[in-house]
């Protein structure tokens, strides 16, 4: 399961460009927590920190207790801004998370014992249709990924969300069709050599 992170931040006094440019010179990131019904805060947390959590690679998918004038605020982060050039975060979003509220996340997708898998073995490639699954979960059990074995599969198998054990707490978002996460493809060097030998047949 993903760890809980804790961010620090304070409140803004003030909104608007020039207020945002003044905090980014004080190593602070402007940020914002919306939803759950209530107004938007406004708040700034420290640029450092935040890159640290950036950093750990399950930030977006991790619940974030946001420590607010002595509360805590639990969030899920929806969407960082970065600087194009130096790639240093400008904004955050986070979705405030009421305690019986569902949340939607994308949590990235491990395929392991690629070893055991014959297609592989034989040179078949892993041909990965999706990277990350949508997945619906209790805040309290978002799975830091999700782990697909391949034992046993043969070029042209095709792995679909059917074949995929979620964790307790965490069902597909997409229902409404069976779709496909990945297939093992014959290699490009064997089409084109069976192509070239039809030609001289």
């Amino acid at each position: 399961m993903s760890e809980a992170l804790t961010l620090p931040a304070e409140a803004r006094e003030r909104a608007g460009k020039g207020a945002s440019r003044e905090l980014r010179r004080q190593g602070r990131v402007p940020a914002v927590i919306y939803g759950g019904n209530e107004e938007p805060t406004v708040i700034h947390v420290e640029e450092k920190e935040l890159r640290r959590q950036l950093g750990t690679g399950h930030f977006m998918n991790s619940v974030v207790s946001i420590e607010l004038g002595g509360a805590s605020l639990r969030t899920l982060p929806k969407d960082v801004a970065f600087h194009p050039v130096t790639d240093r975060p400008l904004h955050v979003d986070f979705l405030r998370i009421a305690a019986d509220h569902k949340v939607h996340v994308d949590v990235p997708v491990v395929f392991t014992n690629e070893e055991a898998s014959p297609g592989l073995k034989r040179g078949g490639v892993l041909n990965v249709v999706r990277h990350e699954l949508e997945l619906v979960c209790d805040p309290e059990s978002i799975p830091a990924e999700i782990e697909i074995d391949v034992t046993g599969l043969e070029v042209g198998a095709s792995i679909h969300i059917s074949h995929v054990a979620l964790p307790a707490g965490s069902a597909s978002a997409i229902t409404d069709r069976d779709f496909t996460i990945a297939t093992i493809v014959a290699p490009s060097a064997l089409k084109s050599e069976e192509g070239d030998t039809s030609k001289e047949g």
